[in-house]
C-alpha cells in the first residue's frame, strides 16, 4: 500500500460499483481508511461490502454503509460510523448518483426532483455531515462529482445537467468557506464506461475508458497538497480543467439606446482574448463599477 494517504480517513458514497468502487479502491491503495457507501447496503455480498473485502484483502482498511444519501440522518450516522472506527473524517468523495434520462417535454417533474435530490441534495446532506468536524479539526477534502453535461449540456439530461452544474456552484462557495478551516473543495468531471455509453461508443472506446483511469485524478484532488476551488476533467487517462470565466466586455452606460447597444456589440462583449477567472462572484460587481468610473 502506496502510503500517500496514510492516515487518512475517507468516506465515498455510491462506492458499490463503478467510479465509487475505483475511487475507493484507489484511495485504500494509498492508505487511507475508507468507508465505501452504496444505498443497496452492507450485509454480506452486497456491492458495498465486496469492496470493503477486496481493500482489506489487500492490506487496507475498511467498512461498508448502506445510507441513502437523499437521507440527512442516515448521513449522519455514517459519518458517526466512520469517527467511531477511526476518529476523524478527513476525505469525502460525493460520488453517489442516478440518471433518468428524458427530453425536458417528456421529462415528469417527479424524476426532475430525484435527479437533484440524489445527486445535489445527496451531496449537501454528506457534506454538512462532515463540515463542522472538519473545521474543528481544521483539514478536510471533498470532492463533488460534476459533469460535463452540467458544463456543456447534453440532449435529455436536463435534470442530470442542472443538478450536475448546481454542485460547481457549491464547490465555489464551499471552497471560500472553508479555506480559512483547512479545508479544499474541488470538482471532478469524469468520462468513464457507464450503462449511459452502452450502445452508443465502440468496445474498444469503452476499454478505454474504464472508470480506474479517473481515479488518480481524485487522489491528486484529496490530498494535503491539493488545489481547491478546481474543476478536474478525467477520462482515458486524460485530465483537464474546466474554468467559469468573464470576458473584459464593453461600457455602454444608461443610456437610453443601451440595449440596441448590447445587441449591436455583441461579439465584442463576448470576446474571449482578454477573459479572466473571477475570484468570486464580488468580483463582477468589482469590474463593472470599476468600468463605470466608480469603486465597489
Amino acid at each position: 500500500m502506496n502510503g500517500y494517504l496514510a492516515g487518512r480517513v475517507a468516506i465515498v458514497t455510491g462506492a458499490g460499483s463503478g467510479l465509487g468502487r475505483e475511487h475507493a479502491l484507489a484511495l485504500a491503495r494509498q492508505g487511507a481508511r475508507v468507508l465505501v457507501n452504496d444505498v443497496k447496503g452492507a450485509h454480506e455480498g452486497s456491492p458495498g461490502r465486496t469492496v470493503v473485502d477486496q481493500i482489506i484483502a489487500e492490506g487496507g482498511a475498511a467498512i461498508a454503509d448502506g445510507g441513502d444519501v437523499t437521507d440527512y440522518a442516515q448521513m449522519e450516522a455514517m459519518v458517526a460510523r466512520a469517527v467511531d472506527a477511526w476518529g476523524r473524517v478527513d476525505i469525502l468523495v460525493n460520488n453517489a448518483g442516478i440518471l433518468r434520462d428524458k427530453s425536458f417535454s417528456k421529462m415528469s417533474l417527479e424524476d426532475f426532483r430525484l435527479v437533484l435530490d440524489t445527486h445535489l441534495m445527496g451531496a449537501v446532506h454528506c457534506t454538512k455531515a462532515v463540515w463542522e468536524r472538519m473545521r474543528e479539526q481544521r483539514y478536510g477534502r471533498i470532492v463533488m462529482t460534476t459533469s460535463s453535461s452540467g458544463l456543456y449540456g447534453n440532449f435529455g439530461q436536463a435534470n442530470y445537467g442542472a443538478a450536475k452544474m448546481a454542485l460547481v456552484g457549491l464547490m465555489q462557495t464551499l471552497a471560500l468557506e472553508g479555506e480559512k478551516y483547512g479545508i479544499r473543495v474541488n470538482c471532478l468531471a469524469p468520462s468513464a464506461a457507464t450503462a449511459m455509453t452502452e450502445g452508443i461508443l465502440s468496445p474498444e472506446a469503452l476499454a478505454k475508458l474504464h472508470p480506474s483511469v479517473v481515479s488518480p485524478g481524485v487522489v491528486a484532488l484529496v490530498g494535503e497538497d491539493a488545489p481547491t476551488r478546481t474543476i478536474l476533467l478525467a477520462g482515458a487517462g486524460s485530465f483537464e480543467t474546466a474554468n467559469i470565466t468573464m470576458t473584459r466586455g464593453v461600457f455602454i452606460g444608461a443610456t437610453e439606446d443601451a440595449a440596441e447597444q448590447v445587441r449591436e456589440r455583441f461579439a465584442d462583449i463576448a470576446d474571449r482574448s482578454e477573459e479572466t477567472v473571477p475570484a468570486s462572484g464580488w468580483e463582477q460587481y468589482r469590474f463593472e463599477l470599476e468600468k463605470a468610473g466608480g469603486a465597489a
